[in-house]
């Protein structure tokens, strides 16, 4: 059983390509290397977001040979953004990836919360044996509990309230492929004792099953937590940690990366003149600013940076609040004197206050800061701004009231 999506392949017949049940045959077409697109009959086995496995019967010998050298040619590693420097940090990288791309060895990624680690995961799998295989990842954050143990290993039909039909979890989803489990930190204990069993065993049952299920999945995950603190304060299995830190690979933060930062800022610069159609230029001293600012957010900051300069075009008032960030950030968190004082300063860090709940309170910052932007500059039409913004005009009312946005004029007419 194969996933040929890695490799262009498209459904030539039956036209509609969602949702199609298993058993169904579909006519697929996909390109060869210097050789005449290969056409093939098949069986739908199972479809997911990350792709389409699929079952072949009675190929000739020559489409098979032709099947067959496209799946086991070697796969050079993909040049993803954060992987374009060629800082000695990141050759230390690429070369770990190199090294255990062809394995099935256990590797945790480690780094800060935007340096590239879902990337670094999919350059292991993409350079492995095992990529024409979906990869499938699964944030453990982002799901209580009950849910996330139904996400990663299914469940039976009623075996909870809700349940009304079988559901195959991400396990069984990555079969022969890879399963990234990102915020590996987050995971509950109870998760912690059943994900060891499946590293030791390669088998599980579904919630609510009695069935064992094998499965032949490479794991990777990654964390910006220091688990080395969450096993001493009991929050995370040592076992379970020793287990999954076969080979461990430090993503180094972009203020430790410089070099890198120019390369970024046209890749990025690139892309979303591209996909909005318009053109900025940067001026001279741009990129020593860019390079100069420390990025806390890392990739993910300079890469949202650059989406936002493409759309609102304001490279100059852009460029001048990274140098105010720059010259206000003395150390002890003063601000010049005559700088300009913003709507909602931020508070201090409150210390009994989580690295994850910080993380998601600067996300609603920054997103709230994005949306009032565009909102100003195209004088609050709402329909415009969702289409700079990429999302549906509901949403953006949503967002618009828990952000607590309104017109300045209405603003200052309701202020006292």
């Amino acid at each position: 059983m194969l996933n040929l999506s890695p490799y262009g392949a498209k459904i030539a017949a039956p036209a509609t390509s969602v949702n199609l049940p298993r058993g169904t045959s579909v006519k697929i077409r996909f390109p060869l290397p210097d050789q005449d697109p290969l056409s093939l009959i098949a069986n739908v086995e199972r479809m997911d977001p990350d792709g389409m496995a699929l079952s072949f019967n009675g190929l000739g010998d020559q489409k098979f040979q032709r099947l067959m050298a496209l799946v086991d040619s070697p796969r050079a590693l993909p040049k993803y953004p954060p992987l374009l420097g060629s800082t000695p940090a990141m050759q230390a990288v690429q070369e770990i990836i190199n090294q255990v791309a062809d394995t099935s060895t256990t590797v945790l990624i480690r780094g800060e919360s935007g340096v590239g680690k879902e990337l670094v995961a999919r350059a292991i799998h993409a350079a492995s044996p095992r990529h024409a295989h979906p990869f499938v990842k699964v944030n453990c954050a982002a799901l209580p509990a009950e849910l996330l143990e139904s996400e990663l290993f299914g469940h039976e039909k009623g075996a909870f309230t809700g349940a009304y039909r079988r559901k195959l979890g991400k396990f069984e989803f990555a079969n022969k492929g890879t399963l990234f489990l990102d915020e590996i930190g987050e995971l509950p204990l109870a998760l912690q004792a059943k994900l060891l069993h499946v590293l030791q065993d390669q088998e599980f049952s579904r919630v609510g099953g009695r069935e064992l299920i094998r499965v032949d999945t490479r794991i990777l995950a990654s964390t910006n937590r220091n688990l080395e603190v969450a096993l001493a304060a009991g929050q995370f299995r040592e076992d379970l940690y020793y287990r999954l830190n076969v080979v461990e690979i430090r993503v180094p933060p972009l203020r430790e990366r410089k070099e890198e930062i120019p390369a970024l800022v046209n890749v990025f610069l690139k892309e979303f003149q591209r996909q909005y159609g318009r053109k900025v230029e940067l001026p001279p001293d741009a990129l020593r600013c860019f390079t100069e600012y420390p990025w806390p957010g890392n990739v993910r900051e300079l890469e949202n940076f650059m989406k936002r300069l493409v759309v609102l075009g304001k490279v100059g008032k852009f460029q001048e609040g990274l140098l105010s960030g720059l010259r206000n950030d003395d150390g002890n968190g003063s601000k010049e004197a005559g700088a300009e004082d913003t709507p909602n300063p931020p508070a201090p860090p409150d210390p009994s206050v989580g690295l994850r709940e910080l993380g998601r309170r600067a996300a609603r910052a920054a997103e709230r800061r994005a949306i009032e932007e565009v909102l100003e500059q195209v004088r609050w039409n709402r329909s415009e701004a969702a289409r700079l913004l990429k999302v549906s005009y509901k949403t953006l009312l949503t967002k618009i009231a828990e952000c607590g946005l309104a017109p300045k004029k209405r603003r200052s007419k309701s202020s006292p």
